[in-house]
């Protein structure tokens, strides 16, 4: 207050805001998270400052948040120092953004990472592939793991290692996903049969089938029915009937070559 000691005495009262930028503190504030898949996460972020901060979240990758608390018409952030994630998916995981600002630059946040593990999922367009002989046929599989799954293929349960000459193997991979692509180099008699594309992790493990049958009719007789078994064959009784019907014949065109040669 300034005063005058006038007559009237004449005085000024002002008043003084101290203001303070915002700061995350870092023990209430959650630290980076692993859930299995379908558990429930909470994430808080705790900030102080003069006036008193607002939170926000935000995904860090700029997509939408998985949650149907959105805070802008855009459903990209969510206000509140809590954010509720509820049965997180493969779909949760990423950085997360906790900003705190209170008009007081400058504007401060802390980058939480949320790890979702999920057991291996696989996908496979095309099970059945047809191929001639010489031709060059790619295999294709989608595996989904996390923590990241060991990948590789089978043939007729046979491993194929990487040293096989007939094929070249290849992976892609992004984040939890991975393109596997099997390269048959020349379909030949070897390479038709039964192909798996399997894929483990800690937290178990899965595979797919895909069948390559010759559309040139020259193994057709080696090649799989639907439900993968090979064509029938004559009872062994058959056969035998067979057999002894072609040996009688045998014999009794040797035995009238011999009454002519006697005659």
């Amino acid at each position: 207050m300034c005063q005058l000691n006038t007559d009237p005495m004449k005085s000024q009262t002002a008043y003084l805001d101290v203001v303070v930028p915002p700061d995350i503190l870092d023990y209430p504030t959650s630290s980076d998270q692993v859930a299995r898949e379908g558990a429930n996460v909470t994430l808080r972020c705790a900030a102080h400052g003069v006036p008193t901060p607002t939170v926000v979240w935000r995904k860090e990758a700029g997509d939408l948040l998985p949650t149907t608390n959105f805070s802008d018409i855009h459903n990209t952030s969510v206000s509140g120092a809590v954010l509720q994630l509820v049965k997180v998916s493969r779909l949760h995981m990423g950085a997360y953004l906790c900003i705190a600002s209170n008009g007081v630059p400058p504007s401060v946040s802390k980058r939480v990472m949320l790890v979702v593990h999920f057991p291996p999922i696989m996908t496979i367009q095309n099970q059945l592939v047809g191929a001639k002989e010489g031709d060059t046929v790619h295999l294709d599989c989608h595996s989904e793991a996390f923590p990241k799954s060991i990948n590789y293929w089978t043939i007729n349960d046979q491993i194929i290692s990487q040293s096989d000459k007939r094929f070249e193997i290849a992976a892609i991979e992004r984040s939890y996903e991975v393109d596997m692509r099997l390269t048959i180099k020349k379909v030949g008699r070897t390479t038709f049969g039964t192909y798996s594309c399997i894929s483990k992790n800690s937290l178990g493990d899965t595979d797919g089938t895909i069948k390559l049958y010759s559309l040139s009719g020259k193994f057709e007789e080696m090649q799989y029915n639907e439900v993968g078994d090979f064509d029938e064959t004559p009872d062994v009784s058959e056969l035998e009937a067979l057999k002894r019907s072609r040996a009688s014949r045998a014999n009794a065109a040797a035995f009238c070559l011999v009454i002519y040669i006697v005659l």
